[in-house]
């Protein structure tokens, strides 16, 4: 559980950190965007260490599943992007991915 938490907390700061980036380059904010994206993304990386991995790779892999289903909630929350059935059986696949790459016996 601990694990899951931290794939969540590290993909809300990821998306958090690269959506400030968007925000001042394609959005037309100010470049103090930046400041707390770059804190966001130190975070995010920081956040990927606590995960229960014996190999970064792998520990990374099963994250983009994560990262997916945690960017459409962002494009449904924060954007108000409604997703449609493609978003959301994309999402769904690549969590059942991760969850094989994570959790399968070894």
């Amino acid at each position: 559980m601990q694990t899951v938490a931290a794939y969540i907390a590290a993909a809300l700061a990821e998306i958090a950190g690269c959506f400030a980036f968007w925000a001042w380059l394609k959005s037309g904010k100010s470049v103090l965007w930046v400041i707390p994206g770059i804190a966001s993304l130190i975070v995010f990386a920081w956040l990927l260490t606590r995960v229960d991995a014996a190999f970064a790779g792998r520990a990374y892999a099963a994250y983009g599943g994560v990262y997916i289903a945690a960017s459409v909630f962002w494009l449904w929350i924060v954007e108000r992007a409604v997703p449609d059935r493609w978003d959301l059986s994309g999402m769904a696949i690549c969590l059942v991915g991760a969850g094989v790459i994570l959790f399968a016996p070894r």
